[in-house]
């Protein structure tokens, strides 16, 4: 019997299948420079400020700088979102953001940096991506269209988690050897590549929302949402895990520099652990699923999350550390990509931007509450009671998501006897 290749390219092709589109390969190409930049930055960030501080606190409210502006902001983005050009949108935040670089690039290079500095540049940076975030997460459908959304977000998921392997082994080697500033340079550079791949893009025309007062489209968007059952929850949960259960990250330099006794190459190693097992996750978010098959991944992925992190808070063994961080990426990744196809195979085009806001705001505007959180925990009771709260929290969710599933298939199965249409995302 002779054996043939075309069964691996066959493969091969339907986890591409995306990248099909000229305009969503240029812009996936650029996004994955830009995200290597951005790990690095965050992960010398982290780091910067636990030099400067030594604290806990410290990093906790860091991360609430940063993900503030998202809260607040994040919701109206979404009407200008629906409302004006995306890519357009995307030039403007991708550049500001360049700019906060180079800000902090150049307080660190000169010295001047202090804490306050960093929490006010972060505050800046959290603004703009609460701008960026929507946009992009919407622009994807401009770029693929329905039939291969699913494979674009599992692709944008794969690419951000590629970035989150090598950005931060390349920020611990960077600030081992030249010290923070040196990633903060590589990020600001790293924007004029996808600035460039945003200009080569050209869009069609697409349908925009009516213009007319920003708080009526934006309540608008929160109704559509709240009349859908299975929307509303989703986001609901997306909250309640990214508000608390995904603050890991937070305290990812205490566990390098505190209880590892280690430096800033390991803590580069254990970021990019996560990284490697959500990308992982992604490259398996990549092939044709159904509805069902993402419903079942919402709960396999809180489960293994939850362990991941149960056993990275107790862990004092580098090697087993990065396993159980491995573990906790990849089961966060596959509750979040799931989360985030799901909503999007839902959600009304007109509604598309708005909708993406509440999901940005439910994933990264929750998460300051979260990040102030484990950052007081820590302080008070050390980091692996900070972090097992994180893992009892996801593996909470765990249960109500096994609850809800059983719920929805004996729905299903009466909407199939019945002939009326089940709820969509359950």
């Amino acid at each position: 019997m002779v054996v043939t290749s075309s069964a691996p390219r066959a493969v091969l092709s339907q986890s591409l299948r995306a990248l099909r589109h000229r305009d969503f390969r240029i812009y996936w190409t650029t996004q994955l420079v830009s995200l290597i930049g951005t790990w690095m930055q965050s992960v010398a960030q982290g780091w910067l400020m636990h030099r400067l501080t030594g604290s806990p606190w410290m990093l906790g409210l860091l991360g609430f700088a940063q993900f503030l502006p998202v809260l607040l902001f994040s919701l109206f983005a979404g009407v200008l979102v629906d409302r004006f050009d995306r890519r357009r949108l995307l030039l403007w935040t991708q550049s500001l953001a360049m700019l906060q670089a180079v800000a902090l690039a150049w307080l660190v290079s000169s010295g001047a940096a202090q804490p306050w500095m960093v929490l006010t540049l972060a505050f800046v940076f959290g603004t703009i991506n609460a701008f960026d975030l929507p946009t992009r997460q919407s622009l994807v459908f401009d770029l693929v269209g329905r039939d291969d959304l699913s494979n674009g977000i599992a692709l944008n998921s794969a690419a951000f988690n590629a970035a989150r392997i090598v950005g931060p082994a390349l920020a611990g080697v960077m600030v081992a050897a030249v010290g923070e500033a040196g990633c903060f340079w590589i990020n600001a550079a790293s924007y004029l590549v996808v600035l460039a791949g945003l200009v080569q893009i050209r869009l069609t025309e697409r349908a925009v929302a009516a213009a007319g007062p920003v708080l009526a489209r934006l309540t608008e968007g929160v109704r559509y949402v709240w009349r859908q059952r299975g929307l509303r929850e989703l986001l609901l949960l997306l909250g309640l895990m990214g508000g608390i259960g995904f603050q890991y990250t937070t305290l990812l330099p205490v566990y390098a520099r505190t209880i590892l006794a280690a430096g800033p190459r390991e803590y580069g190693l254990l970021v990019s652990a996560f990284g490697l097992g959500s990308i992982v996750a992604a490259i398996r978010m990549t092939r044709p699923l159904s509805r069902w098959d993402l419903r079942r991944h919402l709960l396999v992925g809180l489960v293994i999350a939850g362990l991941g992190q149960a056993g990275f808070a107790w862990s004092r063994s580098l090697p087993l550390t990065l396993v159980m961080g491995f573990l906790s990426g990849f089961g966060l990744i596959l509750y979040i990509s799931s989360t985030n196809t799901l909503v999007q195979m839902t959600a009304a085009d007109a509604f598309r931007g708005r909708v993406m806001s509440l999901y940005t705001f439910m994933f990264v505007g929750m998460a300051p509450f979260g990040a102030l959180l484990a950052g007081s925990l820590a302080q008070r009771y050390g980091a692996p009671i900070a972090t097992s709260v994180c893992a009892i929290l996801l593996l909470s969710g765990a249960l109500w998501v096994s609850a809800r599933l059983r719920d929805v298939a004996a729905r299903e199965e009466m909407a199939a006897q019945t002939a009326v249409p089940p709820d969509p995302v359950g």
